[in-house]
């Protein structure tokens, strides 16, 4: 039975999404996952960004791609998609099955235009409805400009403004929180607060999130990642985990009480420890994801032993979504220099998370 496929969203057209997905099947890459590769973009867009990118040297020679056309009704372009999902796509072939997704305007390389908002909004919409209907295996999401969606007054479903990948398909799943996981090949940390302004994040650590965000990473970490016991280590929120109450009572009073409860429950889980010592390889070769209170608490340390390696992943949604560590990129697009690396990741871990996931379920 051939395996579903994985589907990229290029994202914002004057980016580098397109390019990436173009470096990737000229090197033949994308037939390293015995999957199709379906991949979303404006057909003239990406034909006019090989082009550029082939005089430009990038490219020795346009990659191949079939297309399938966007019908005006969403729905039918779902079902037309979903007929797509039984046509014989040899998984051995570097070729990618392109699904067109007409622009409001033309696009130019490394200039935004609002009038494509609308567009790059569609593109997460389809992704979302064809990881709902199981057609994909999972969602690999290119960078977007968050800013372009603002200005064109594109709105999340409670009807705020849109502020990203994260809360779009979080809203789109009905989930009332999920999880921000960055991962590389040595580490995976997960938070429990993300962009918040520091003064913002103690008031943000309430027992309640813990345990949520605790809770999402162990459900996540046996069915997506297939571990049934995972190793998990939590760090403190205050420097040495508050020493006693003396730096901070947060671990005391909030974290650890929350922790005794997945502990005496039998999970394989640490009470609040030291950031600064969590992070050495004698904690880290026994753990399979850390938890940590903050952005700049984990991040940093995780980037540093990878940066072009590293891959977002949202935990909590009712399906598989990766997505690239880097932005638009709009200085780069059209003219090289940009690199496929972090796409790549991000499908080699969709991938490994859908073959996991189909064990598990299995």
């Amino acid at each position: 039975m051939q395996k579903l496929p994985l589907l990229i969203t290029t994202g914002e057209p004057a980016g580098i999404g397109m390019d990436v997905v173009l470096l990737l099947a000229q090197q033949g890459k994308l037939q390293d996952f015995a999957r199709p590769i379906w991949v979303t973009a404006e057909a003239e867009a990406m034909q006019a960004r090989a082009d550029k990118l082939v005089a430009a040297g990038v490219l020795k020679t346009c990659p191949s791609w079939q297309t399938v056309t966007a019908q005006a009704d969403v729905d039918d372009f779902i079902t037309q998609i979903s007929q797509q999902a039984a046509v014989d796509n040899d998984a051995n072939d570097s070729r990618f099955t392109l699904l067109d997704m007409p622009c409001g305007a033309p696009v130019v390389a490394g200039h935004i235009e609002i009038n494509n908002a609308l567009m790059v909004a569609r593109q997460l919409e389809i992704a979302h409805q064809l990881a709902s209907g199981n057609t994909v295996a999972a969602i690999v999401t290119g960078p977007l400009q968050k800013s372009a969606l603002i200005d064109a007054d594109i709105k999340l479903l409670d009807g705020t403004m849109f502020s990203g990948h994260t809360e779009f398909f979080m809203q789109q799943s009905g989930c009332d929180k999920v999880v921000m996981m960055l991962a590389n090949p040595t580490m995976k940390v997960a938070l429990v607060t993300t962009h918040l302004a520091l003064k913002d994040v103690p008031a943000a650590i309430t027992q309640e999130n813990v345990r949520q965000t605790i809770q999402i990473v162990l459900d996540d970490m046996q069915s997506k990642f297939g571990l049934a016991k995972p190793r998990i280590l939590v760090c403190g929120l205050n420097p040495h985990a508050g020493e006693g109450g003396h730096l901070g009572v947060e671990e005391s009073e909030i974290i650890n009480p929350v922790l005794q409860e997945f502990i005496a429950a039998g999970i394989d889980i640490s009470e609040a420890m030291p950031a600064d010592t969590l992070f050495t390889p004698r904690h880290l070769e026994h753990c399979d994801v850390v938890i940590a209170m903050y952005h700049d608490q984990g991040l940093p340390v995780l980037k540093s032993h990878g940066f072009g390696d590293t891959v977002n992943l949202t935990l909590g949604l009712p399906y598989i979504r990766t997505s690239v560590d880097h932005g638009t990129a709009l200085d780069l697009a059209g003219r090289g220099g940009a690199s496929a690396t972090s796409l790549y990741q991000a499908l080699v871990m969709a991938n490994e998370m859908a073959d996991k996931a189909l064990i598990v379920k299995g």
